[in-house]
């Protein structure tokens, strides 16, 4: 009697569904890190035809500083983040232009001449941190958010909510979100 190599056989059958019940317990115990950052869409190519190089009237533009030990400074005046969406409103609504119609009338010295002129202009140290410059981003956004929400309310008598595209359009365009972001030395 002869013995044939007899190579013992290891069943496979289940070791499909361990493999599956690795993955799905890896899958479900691991943590995905959030990612934080800022939505925001690039400047189109200027239109043939327009000059988007003409100067910018000082009055137009809102200075935002905030230095490498995080402080916010705006027209060199040291301010909180928690002032910087009134002072950001009020550069912003101006009024001073008696052409804008949605405004609310009331000139000061620290507002542009028109909100489709005025430009916030943010200026970052290089120690800056990542945490101050988004909570001033999101001042800045609050700002623009309340006044297009005013906007909508008192002239297109609609809630932003509730606004078609062609009114959005409008409301956008009243209250254009015109940001220059720069890295200080």
């Amino acid at each position: 009697m002869r013995h044939s190599k007899l190579i013992p056989e290891v069943n496979a059958g289940s070791m499909a569904d361990i493999a599956f019940l690795l993955l799905i317990f890896f899958l479900v115990t691991a943590t995905i890190p959030k990612d934080k950052g800022i939505n925001r869409m690039l400047p189109k190519e200027c239109p043939p035809g327009i000059d988007c190089n003409a100067d910018i009237h000082n009055r137009n533009i809102l200075r935002i500083i905030i230095n490498n030990n995080d402080e916010i400074m705006v027209d060199d005046k040291l301010v909180s983040v928690n002032d910087l969406k009134e002072i950001t409103k009020t550069f912003l609504d101006n009024n001073g232009d008696k052409s804008c119609n949605y405004c609310s009338g009331i000139s000061s010295e620290n507002s542009s001449d028109n909100p489709i002129k005025a430009v916030v202009s943010l200026q970052t140290g290089k120690q800056t941190s990542y945490k101050q410059f988004i909570e001033v981003q999101d001042e800045l956004t609050k700002a623009y958010y309340e006044l297009r929400k005013t906007y909508s309310l008192n002239i297109l008598k609609k809630t932003i909510d509730n606004l078609s595209k062609s009114d959005l359009k409008k409301v956008k365009e009243a209250y254009p979100f015109i940001l220059s972001e720069a890295v200080t030395k």
